[in-house]
């Protein structure tokens, strides 16, 4: 017999879209809340706590770490990390190999392309200092290999370049270009929100 999340009474997940090489517990037995008609891949690990919603899925190897919460119709791909306490919106597309760390919050429908990267730590091993993530709002769009550094906004529906480094916040509906990045206007055909 399964519960409402599909787990059986000895807390093995029952699903045919959820790999049995897939970890969905903790070691203290609590399970993540997950919604209805997830793919679940092979070697992802998603942490006790989390919470998820309806449709999610997962390239192999996705790691979702505990105090994490998913919105409907999220896509975390191959190799990316969650790294904890993020806040992900609905209709969330993260691409292979991306890093979130902790307290990252993603709005409704951004777009992380390959190995796009957030930080949160501002002076990494030289000081003790406050950890503070990223905020991304609704329909910003991140292309492959962009690096936004700690406390950053990325204001609703921005575009940030592919190989960007995001050093300030990003101002609504503006495109985001070069190493340290400028800002320009946003080209017409970028206008508008994301879509899946």
């Amino acid at each position: 017999m399964t519960d409402a999340y599909g787990y059986d009474d000895d807390g093995d997940y029952h699903a045919s879209e959820v790999d049995p090489g897939a970890t969905l517990k903790r070691d203290d037995g609590s399970k993540p809340q997950i919604g209805a008609d997830p793919t679940i891949r092979e070697g992802t690990i998603i942490y006790g706590d989390v919470v998820v919603g309806d449709r999610f899925t997962t390239g192999h190897h996705a790691l979702v770490r505990e105090g994490t919460t998913i919105g409907d119709d999220v896509l975390v791909g191959t190799n990316s990390v969650l790294d904890g306490d993020c806040t992900v919106g609905d209709g969330v597309s993260i691409q292979t190999g991306v890093y979130c760390p902790t307290g990252t919050t993603l709005g409704d429908r951004v777009f992380l392309g390959p190995h796009a990267v957030l930080t949160n730590d501002p002076y990494p091993l030289r000081t003790e200092g406050e950890l503070t993530a990223p905020t991304l709002e609704d329909d910003v769009s991140v292309g492959a290999n962009a690096t936004i550094l700690p406390g950053i906004t990325v204001g609703e529906g921005a575009f940030v370049a592919a190989n960007a480094l995001v050093t300030k916040d990003v101002p609504p509906r503006t495109l985001a270009v070069g190493s340290p990045a400028e800002f320009r206007p946003l080209p017409e055909e970028l206008t508008g929100g994301n879509s899946r």
